[in-house]
């Protein structure tokens, strides 16, 4: 007879609590603002600085065009042997600009350099946002020594919430399976405390931002 009692008065309290509202014991928290200090350089030198600092290796182009020409110096300066891209609008650059590159995809694990395109470029953070729905996929940002990122001033994005705000834009109801952060090369110092880089990933990562006002990503 008790334990009903004592179930009785839990139950009338329950009820009392749904029927009686009150207001939350805690402040209502605002997740629109921004919790990080407010950036007080542009998109580009500020994700230029993030990068730099994570190792990450930063060229900026003011055209299509001369990120050709400066990739042509690159390669023949760095001895770079042949390029990877599985991104056919890349792929039709590098052709027009003479660039010789390799996209057998039964050689991915052979690759040196692999070269790609992005979802966005997150500024606060020197982070570059890709996803399962650019053609290379997520193999050739993994087994390449070298990474070469393409990216847009326009898809440059303070934060996060911007990123994903662009993704949603672009992709609709149709969004990636995958989503994935690079935030300078791969990197570990899980072994006596020794960084090594190159670790799970590539070991290098060039990103090279090209000027422009409106760039559609295909």
């Amino acid at each position: 007879m008790e334990e009903s009692t004592s179930r009785e008065k839990i139950l009338k309290k329950i009820r009392n609590a749904l029927i009686e509202k009150s207001d939350p014991p805690f402040p209502i928290l605002d997740q629109e603002s921004d919790v990080y200090p407010e950036m007080t350089d542009t998109l580009d030198v500020t994700f230029a600085q993030a990068l730099v600092s994570m190792a990450g290796k930063f060229v900026y182009s003011e055209s299509e065009d001369e990120f050709l020409g400066v990739l042509k110096s690159f390669i023949l300066e760095k001895d770079w042997p042949l390029l990877y891209c599985l991104d056919p609008l890349l792929q039709s650059n590098l052709k027009e600009a003479g660039i010789p590159f390799e996209s057998d995809p039964a050689r991915i694990t052979e690759a040196r350099i692999g070269i790609t395109r992005c979802e966005s470029l997150i500024a606060r953070f020197g982070s570059i946002m890709v996803s399962s729905k650019l053609n290379p996929g997520r193999k050739i940002v993994v087994f390449p020594e070298i990474h070469v990122v393409v990216g847009f001033t326009s898809q440059l994005v303070p934060g996060l919430k911007q990123a994903y705000k662009l993704l949603r834009k672009k992709y609709g109801d149709d969004f990636p399976s995958m989503v994935s952060l690079i935030t300078g090369p791969s990197r570990t110092a899980d072994i006596e405390k020794t960084l090594v880089m190159g670790a799970h990933g590539p070991r290098e990562l060039y990103v090279f931002l090209i000027e422009d006002i409106t760039h559609a990503s295909a």
